[in-house]
């Protein structure tokens, strides 16, 4: 079995041309030989991504989604800067080649980056890579440290200074999010109205020092050396990142992290493997941060459950487009369901909160 991302022939309504891919990408990127073979990578609920193999050389292509989006969201011009500049003071951005805004090529906006060819965990630990609880425990601080330098580094000196408003950013996050869900409700939605009322009640100031946001920090958008899996490589997805509070950020990615004691329910959700012996605990995952980044945390009920609101919003607007026939993408019928669980584990977190 091969432990690195594979690919599938593309879905049914997203393919691509290739002879048109072809003549763009000859174009644009000097010493391309062969004709294109393109596939897709079947995971991600967001953007579109797409394997092109030449003869010599293999690179990811990533679109924006069918159907409804929200108004700022699926940038691939944005997203192509980030990764140009961020990658020099960040060194595990994948290096984008090319960027397209000519629409009629495609049907819409996108770019083209290199191909980072190594290992990307999901659900579980594969058996091949022999990580006992000890050398689990030492990925997991890995994967923190990573974050951890994310949010240190200097985005002035990275060209990205203009990238966010970091001052009002907690605020923005929870009003934009509270507006996102709303206008993606859809009739058998959850309204989250005491989650919403306790997210403005209780809302923290900004963090005192503003970093890069990644957004969407998990283990699934982490690569991994294939000659040795403790080294993280690359790490992807970039395309809601900004500049603001680095806190709301570690609340994003702990709703992603369904640790072992969770409730079966919650474990349906996983899509990383933060339930393996040696794992870290989502309360010792910011205890860990926390030491790394020489900080304090002492509202994180806060954060977690803004990350789960948000998580719940994210999957609602994904569903919006499946329930109104945008997407055919079937795994996105269950995202109702798992809008509904993430609002009683929200419910949870804020009835035992100090706060």
């Amino acid at each position: 079995m091969s432990l690195t991302d594979q690919t599938i022939r593309s879905r049914e309504g997203e393919e691509l041309d290739a002879a048109v891919i072809d003549g763009y990408l000859k174009d644009h990127i000097s010493g391309l030989q062969g004709q294109p073979r393109i596939s897709q990578f079947p995971g991600g609920a967001s953007n579109l991504t797409y394997l092109i193999q030449y003869d010599n050389q293999e690179l990811v292509l990533r679109r924006p989604p069918f159907g409804k989006k929200a108004k700022s969201a699926h940038d691939m011009g944005r997203e192509f800067r980030i990764l140009n500049q961020l990658k020099d003071g960040f060194p595990y951005c994948p290096k984008a080649y090319a960027y397209c805004t000519d629409e009629s090529v495609i049907g819409a906006e996108f770019y083209v980056m290199e191909r980072v060819n190594g290992i990307i965990l999901r659900s579980d630990l594969p058996k091949e890579l022999n990580l006992d609880a000890e050398k689990t425990t030492a990925l997991c601080k890995s994967f923190i440290d990573k974050f951890v330098d994310l949010h240190n580094v200097d985005y002035n000196a990275c060209g990205l200074g203009d990238l966010g408003k970091p001052e009002g950013y907690v605020q923005r996050q929870i009003g934009g999010w509270i507006d996102r869900y709303e206008k993606s409700l859809t009739p058998d939605a959850p309204a989250w109205e005491q989650v919403k009322v306790w997210l403005r009640e209780k809302m923290p100031a900004d963090h005192h020092k503003p970093g890069i946001v990644h957004n969407d920090y998990r283990f699934d958008n982490v690569i991994l050396d294939p000659n040795n899996p403790m080294q993280i490589i690359g790490v992807l997805d970039w395309e809601m990142t900004t500049i603001g509070d680095p806190l709301m950020d570690l609340g994003n990615t702990l709703a992603y992290w369904i640790e072992a004691g969770d409730p079966q329910p919650m474990q349906m959700l996983r899509r990383q493997p933060s339930h393996e012996p040696g794992m870290l605990t989502r309360q010792q995952f910011a205890d860990y941060y926390a030491e790394r980044a020489g900080i304090q945390i002492d509202n994180l009920d806060y954060y977690y459950t803004y990350g789960l609101f948000r998580l719940a919003g994210i999957m609602q607007q994904i569903y919006y487009r499946f329930f109104h026939g945008q997407t055919q993408d079937k795994r996105f019928a269950t995202f109702i369901h798992a809008n509904k669980l993430l609002e009683q584990v929200s419910l949870q977190v804020i009835g035992k909160s100090r706060l």
